[in-house]
């Protein structure tokens, strides 16, 4: 305790703390304070040190050199096990749930109350469980198997496990990236509950906007160096931006004004029984047309459906013309359709395989016949290319042979793009292109299509993030329940429209 007229010490704090793996120095010199009562922003670039903060204040990595100081003393965790019973847990993106246990048994697993002859004392597990969530502010039933849930209960679920352990200090990392308007709100209204009733909380995202709303002061890293801490209230975006990247922004959304050409792409009245009904629209050559609609309105499954992922029940999809087949993605790639699918860790990357080889997959006959030598590819052949991309899209690597595992998830992010445009598409269909990735990488990767449109190329952009939609696209066409909703111009689309549109509240825009 502190003596009297001192200032409160801070409930967990790194102290000139640096880590190195190897010859690669992580964190230099970084300083953090997390005091009770208060949502503390960690920003920084992909790469900037913020996982490892996280990984350090969790007892996963022990510092080279600095202290980690609870209530303002030093402490040495030996493992997760020690952070844990200094009061500290992590909430993660995706959160890791016992699937066939209850909500009540996931927050109590391992620890449950015991009743006579030593066996599970199940009614008061569920009663101390639904304190939990009365303490939180949310309805969730106690006895609702973890299967199922969505993401954002899951997180509400790891929140009330951590608080039932009496954690003091929450940190959430990226809580906010798979959620939709309404998840959020419902996620900051726990944090801010949380936050009255004293926990400390460190917040990380990549979304400016919500560290406004919901921090009350700012560290920012760059290279795993501390660059400062700063109250919100005393800084802009472009402030924080500037400290993040080390330079001024020129725009995050670099639209140029392009000249439509002819029609790229044509889907006519497409239906997938349980996932989409009657969805027609057109992309022309120079556009970016962006799809818009709440998390489950069937945007995804759309995209997987014109590429041949899934196969549609009815309707049509052409290509410059061309009639495609359902089902054949094979088709899809030789008619000229590219697909970077919205998981590229699962679905867009073999994360143990090479930078060089992942670029490559998608060019394997051409690969091939530029080597000459029958079935095998030559490798100067297949780094040469890959280098070529690399340099392009300002790639960040140490080699082109390291597995595209330890790149950044920007970085991983242009992998997608290099093995897709490669192919030299017609229509390039991207699902979120920028979710998770720091506002640095998303400017160049927005300045990217940007430039693929102005050379002719259609581009149908999935996002669930509104600034980018309104930011980049020359329409918007937005999905509600499966059904398309609206379509708007550049000039006519808002967040308030988009939003109506989504919600399916009608006489918004012009029907698609």
């Amino acid at each position: 305790m502190s003596a009297p007229g001192r200032p409160t010490p801070p409930t967990l704090a790194l102290v000139n703390v640096s880590k190195s793996f190897g010859a690669v120095r992580a964190l230099q010199g970084v300083t953090l304070e997390l005091h009770a009562g208060e949502v503390h922003a960690l920003a920084g670039e992909n790469g900037a040190g913020k996982s490892t903060v996280v990984k350090t204040f969790a007892g996963v990595h022990r510092p080279d050199a600095g202290e980690v100081r609870v209530d303002g003393e030093p402490v040495a965790f030996n493992g997760p096990a020690d952070a844990q019973a200094a009061g500290v847990a992590v909430i993660y993106q995706e959160p890791t749930l016992f699937p066939d246990l209850s909500v009540a048994e996931n927050i109590f697993v391992g620890r449950q109350p015991r009743a006579g002859l030593g066996r599970i004392d199940r009614r008061t597990v569920h009663a101390e469980t639904a304190k939990l969530f009365e303490r939180l502010g949310v309805a969730l039933d106690p006895q609702q198997p973890a299967r199922g849930l969505s993401i954002a209960d899951q997180q509400v679920v790891e929140i009330a496990k951590a608080i039932s352990r009496d954690a003091r200090v929450l940190i959430m990392d990226e809580p906010t990236a798979a959620l939709t308007g309404q998840e959020v709100a419902r996620l900051f209204s726990v944090t801010r509950t949380l936050r009255e009733q004293g926990c400390a909380i460190l917040f990380i995202s990549h979304r400016l906007e919500e560290i406004f709303e919901i921090c009350q002061r700012v560290t920012t890293l760059r290279d795993g160096t501390y660059i400062g801490t700063d109250r919100v209230e005393d800084i802009t975006a472009d402030d924080l931006v500037r400290r993040m990247v080390g330079r001024d922004l020129d725009a995050l959304y670099p639209k140029q004004d392009v000249t439509p050409g002819e029609v790229a792409l044509k889907v006519s009245r497409l239906t997938r029984e349980g996932a989409f009904t009657d969805v027609s629209f057109q992309v022309r050559r120079g556009e970016i047309v962006a799809l818009a609609g709440l998390v489950g309105a069937g945007r995804s499954e759309v995209a997987r459906a014109i590429f041949g992922v899934d196969r549609w029940d009815a309707g049509d999809v052409e290509v410059a013309g061309r009639a495609l087949p359902p089902g054949s993605p094979t088709a899809a790639m030789s008619a000229g359709l590219a697909l970077v699918p919205e998981d590229r860790r699962q679905q867009g990357l073999v994360m143990d395989m090479s930078i060089e080889r992942n670029m490559g997959l998608t060019q394997l006959r051409s690969l091939r016949k530029e080597t000459a030598r029958g079935p095998l590819i030559s490798r100067k052949v297949e780094r040469s290319r890959a280098a070529d991309w690399a340099l392009r899209l300002q790639l960040k690597y140490a080699r082109l042979t390291d597995t595209v595992g330890v790149l950044s998830g920007g970085n991983q992010q242009k992998v997608v793009l290099a093995k897709w445009l490669a192919t030299e598409p017609t229509v390039l269909i991207v699902d979120e292109p920028t979710r998770g990735i720091d506002v640095g990488t998303k400017a160049e990767v927005h300045r990217l299509l940007s430039e693929l449109a102005a050379q002719d190329l259609a581009v149908l952009m999935i996002s669930s993030d509104l600034p980018e939609v309104i930011g980049m696209a020359d329409r918007v066409l937005v999905m509600h329940e499966g059904r398309l909703t609206a379509e708007l111009a550049r000039a006519d689309a808002t967040e308030e429209s988009v939003m109506a549109a989504a919600t399916g509240r009608a006489g918004t825009g012009k029907a698609a």
